[in-house]
């Protein structure tokens, strides 16, 4: 027994000591790797692998904002969390990803609107005038150069004096001053047109027409908030509206008057070039309070009325069409007309049937005034259809479908009523309540994937949004700086309506591409707006809008169209020192900014009003000051 415990003793003491000798060859290899670790070919790696690293890698000033004085260091270390890199310090990784200066196009092009272009117009059918309906060019046809201010330009007036002022070197045209010199549109003196207020059938002005309309419908009780100019001339009866609070968009032709709808957008008034020919106007069912001509040439009683079923359409319920001008008191003004008595009175006659058919009621006719209301609901005009068979109601049709979408004769069917007493699709509040009252199309649950709580969010998330953009651009925070906005991606018009107190309106944009088409909520709101697809130029004049507002535009047109022709179109209608504010994906911004570069804007990428820790970032533009050369000057 003595043996065996002998015996287990020496076997136990010799795995202990072969247990020791790999302990310590695996320390000495450990130390071993770790020492070559740090003498690669017998350097020192330090400073050079950071050096050939910080070559490839963003220039990140980096501030240590830990200063130990604790003498007790080990037992009490004070950690900062904070962000040290924010999106001020973003720089493009090398200058290949850098585009391109773009050139200046030809002076000649200072009012080049693509698709109203007059020549490429000549080429379409001019039945109906549909050649003077959008005809945009091809992609090999489009510019790669910056549309120039003409030389001289100066910053516009403010609002309200640009409403009556405009500088001549902005819209060099001397047109109007004489073709309409005896109805007081324009008058040119000095180094500037100025703007009566005149019209063709207000010779005392829109003012005291504005109140003899005031005297036959309520206007100042905030039933009516949004209204539309078909035919505007120089848009005085939008101007003058906007001081009673009542948002109008105004629009015309390019070339029935030269400059009229530039005039319009020079003064600060809503306004684009438009035309009722074979499609619908870019604007969704039940938009508009109040729709208005006055001499504005349309043929209302033509094509079986195709174009008073388009207003139709736009009208909401219980909307208004107002006319002045032949054939309305035609017995008093048929020879100042140039045309006989019969020609009116069939004239007449004809508008009278059509707004009989689609159920309107002719609320009064005073002076030089016709005015009619559209049904707040259609139970009346479904049992009519008996005696009136056309215009037949539209069948399985989307009446808000409005962007390259024809004009149908049939009639847009308002949405089922309960009671006869119910308005069509729910009642709108006044103004200014109407704004931030849930609208009629969420409240219906018409609208996919928007609930009043939503809603609700999202205007108070637009208000911090507002207040973070003003602390971040001192443009946007001065007071009347921007007489116009435009929004390209509005959603529910949240920016707009925070915008509410201040001196400006606010074009708000749908994209065709857009997943929910939100555009009836904005007029819901008392707001307006337009059909636009971002792939194309829009329906304005270069210089058009003093700020910009790009929430995800070029996230929703990724892989279909090219982010260049987007940015030069943002740079033909913003004017020049105007201003931008990017919202998007970091990666996409950093794009952004590159095409900026090229197009000689100045900008800034800042963080997300979340905090440096989203993805979101905002890139603040200024767009520069240029014109085109002297005439001289560009001849040498």
């Amino acid at each position: 027994m003595a043996i065996l415990a002998n015996l287990s003793h020496s076997f136990t003491s010799i795995i202990k000591k072969t247990n020791l000798y790999y302990v310590a060859a695996t320390i000495v290899l450990c130390c071993t790797f770790y020492v070559i670790g740090f003498w690669p070919q017998g350097g020192d790696v330090t400073s050079r692998q950071l050096s050939s690293t910080a070559s490839i890698l963003p220039t990140l000033p980096c501030k240590p904002s830990i200063e130990n004085t604790n003498p007790n260091y080990g037992s009490s270390i004070s950690i900062d969390f904070t962000a040290h890199h924010t999106a001020d310090d973003l720089v493009p990784l090398s200058s290949s990803a850098r585009v391109n200066h773009y050139p200046s196009c030809n002076p000649e092009l200072s009012e080049y609107t693509p698709c109203e272009d007059s020549k490429r117009s000549l080429k379409f059918d001019r039945n109906m005038l549909a050649y003077r309906e959008r005809h945009c060019p091809e992609k090999n046809e489009l510019l790669k150069c910056r549309i120039p201010a003409p030389f001289g330009y100066k910053p516009p007036f403010r609002w309200p004096q640009s409403r009556d002022s405009v500088w001549y070197a902005n819209v060099p045209h001397k047109h109007l001053t004489v073709e309409k010199a005896g109805q007081n549109w324009v008058r040119f003196k000095g180094d500037r047109f100025t703007f009566p207020g005149g019209g063709t059938m207000f010779p005392r002005g829109a003012d005291a027409y504005i109140d003899d309309i005031g005297k036959l419908i309520k206007l100042k009780d905030g039933s009516i908030r949004t209204a539309i100019d078909t035919g505007c001339g120089v848009a005085s009866w939008g101007a003058y509206l906007l001081s009673r609070d009542i948002l109008p968009i105004s629009f015309a032709p390019k070339d029935t008057h030269e400059a009229q709808v530039q005039f319009a957008l020079e003064r600060g008034v809503p306004a684009l070039i438009g035309i009722l020919a074979t499609n619908r106007l870019p604007y969704p069912a039940r938009a508009f309070d109040m729709a208005h001509c006055s001499r504005c040439l349309i043929p209302w009683g033509k094509y079986d009325g195709l174009y008073l079923i388009e207003v139709d359409r736009i009208l909401r319920p219980g909307g208004y069409w107002i006319l002045s001008g032949p054939p309305v008191n035609w017995q008093d003004h048929w020879r100042g007309w140039n045309r006989t008595a019969d020609d009116l009175k069939t004239e007449q006659d004809q508008i009278e049937n059509v707004a009989r058919s689609l159920c309107w009621k002719k609320v009064t006719q005073r002076g030089d005034l016709a005015i009619w209301q559209k049904p707040t609901n259609h139970v009346h005009c479904k049992i009519n259809r008996k005696v009136f068979r056309n215009p037949p109601f539209c069948q399985e049709q989307d009446p808000d479908k409005a962007w390259y979408t024809k004009i149908d004769a049939c009639l847009s069917p308002l949405p089922e009523v309960s009671s006869i007493k119910d308005v069509a699709g729910g009642p709108l509040v006044n103004w200014p309540e109407r704004l931030t009252a849930v609208p009629p199309r969420i409240a219906s649950s018409s609208i996919e994937g928007v609930t009043a709580e939503g809603f609700s969010e999202d205007t108070e998330l637009w208000k911090k949004r507002l207040a973070h953009y003003k602390a971040l651009d001192s443009q946007l925070a001065e007071r009347g700086r921007y007489r116009n906005i435009l929004d390209m991606n509005a959603w529910l018009g949240g920016f707009a309506a925070a915008l509410v107190d201040d001196p400006v309106w606010v074009m708000n944009i749908v994209p065709t591409e857009a997943e929910v088409n939100t555009l009836g909520v904005i007029f819901e709101r008392g707001l307006i707006g337009t059909y636009q697809s971002w792939c194309e130029a829009m329906s304005t004049y270069p210089r058009t809008y003093d700020f910009i507002h790009a929430d995800s535009v070029f996230t929703l047109y990724q892989d279909r169209c090219e982010m260049e022709d987007i940015l030069l179109e943002m740079d033909r209608v913003l004017r020049p020192q105007g201003s931008a504010i990017f919202r998007d994906d970091v990666d996409v911004l950093v794009n952004v900014k590159s095409i900026l570069d090229g197009l000689q804007w100045e900008s800034r990428m800042v963080d997300h009003e979340g905090g440096p820790h989203v993805r979101e970032k905002l890139l603040i533009a200024t767009k520069l000051y240029w014109t085109a050369p002297a005439p001289d000057q560009d001849k040498q």
